[in-house]
């Protein structure tokens, strides 16, 4: 029952032992700094974060622009947006009011 063991068969033995750590090492090494790993978690965190603000951002444009579309429908227009609209777009006022411009220079400040 008793084999001799030779010495390729050790050599063969520690080179699967030394495969066989070395797998876990790396398995180890990317668990920490992987795509998925500890290390890029909080990037992934601060990621999402960034996200979340600009889906905020985007969904309060959204409603925004509901809300005037809502304003604009052709069966009932509000009449104070219809006439803020009017004197934008015509440059239209009442003769009572005063127009002041404004410089290019003074509106970007």
């Amino acid at each position: 029952m008793n084999s001799v063991v030779t010495k390729r068969e050790i050599v063969r033995e520690k080179v699967a032992r030394f495969g066989a750590l070395g797998v876990l090492l790396v398995l180890g090494a990317l668990t920490f700094v992987g795509p998925y790993g500890v290390l890029a978690w909080g990037e992934n965190l601060a990621l999402l974060q960034q996200r979340q603000e600009r889906i905020a951002k985007l969904q309060a444009e959204r409603d925004e622009l509901e809300n005037l579309v809502d304003r604009l429908d052709p069966n009932h227009v509000d009449p104070d947006l219809a006439t803020e609209l009017l004197r934008k777009n015509l440059n239209v006022a009442h003769p009572d009011e005063y127009v002041v411009e404004l410089d290019k220079a003074d509106q970007v400040n």
